[in-house]
């Protein structure tokens, strides 16, 4: 198994936060030569830990868990 360094998941936050512009997984998967399902484990993980993560399928609307997130975060 091939191990990433944290410079390399934080570009891959970073496009994947950029896929607002029309930017699928699976482009970004190609773009940076990373398997796609090591690109969901890491949206799956960034997700766990509390991060804001967009639905790659829903037209960017967020989960469930995710607007709880944003209202916790926001509620101060």
């Amino acid at each position: 198994m091939r191990g990433y360094s944290e410079a390399v998941k934080a570009d891959v936050r970073r496009a994947d936060e950029a896929r607002g512009t029309g930017r699928a997984v699976a482009r970004i998967s190609e773009e940076l030569g990373i398997h796609v399902i090591t690109l969901y484990k890491w949206r799956k993980t960034w997700r766990l830990q509390g991060e804001v993560v967009r639905h790659p399928r829903r037209n960017q609307r967020l989960e469930r868990c995710d607007k709880f997130t944003v209202v916790l975060e926001t509620l101060a």
